[in-house]
């Protein structure tokens, strides 16, 4: 591998890492363990797994990688507060977008190459790039990679 294989590499493990780790929490939750609070007056876990899809969905439009596969968790999950929101999506439906989201992002990794990483982002105009290169796809999948730990670091707590 070359230098430039090896950063990228290390960067889509770590974040493999903590999709493994959040997978074993939520996809092994029962639906009353879903229910709990990460502290009281706190999101649930349920709420805590609905954000970290609706983020990782929103991924794939930024990175430029496609459309978003369910922009609809948004309104539930990122703009209203938990137990606001005037629909719940239920675990099931988290459970297959989150398994659905993480293996086209997955997929799409992999076909990326490492100049690929360090294209501009969609959020970022050409000039603003420009100006500041790290506003590239790596800095999101970094970001979200912290992201998702500091959420995770929250969820321990639920079973406490």
């Amino acid at each position: 591998m070359t230098n430039d294989e090896l950063l990228v590499a290390t960067a889509v493990n770590f974040w493999n890492s903590a999709l493994s780790r959040a997978d074993k929490l939520f996809l092994n939750a029962s639906e009353k363990e879903l229910e709990h609070p990460v502290a009281p007056g706190k999101n649930r876990l349920i709420y805590l797994w609905g954000h970290l899809t609706a983020v990782n969905d929103s991924m794939i439009s930024l990175m430029g990688l496609g459309q978003r596969l369910h922009p609809e968790f948004d309104e539930v999950f990122v703009t209203a507060p938990d137990r606001t929101a005037v629909k719940e999506i239920p675990a099931d439906e988290v459970r297959k977008a989150w398994t659905e989201i993480n293996a086209k992002l997955n997929a799409e990794f992999a076909n990326m190459k490492p100049a690929d990483w360090l294209h501009k982002h969609t959020a970022v105009s050409d000039a603003d790039f420009a100006k500041e290169p790290l506003r590239n796809r790596l800095a999101i999948l970094l970001s979200r990679t912290g992201h998702l730990g500091y959420h995770m670091g929250q969820a321990i707590f639920a079973g406490k």
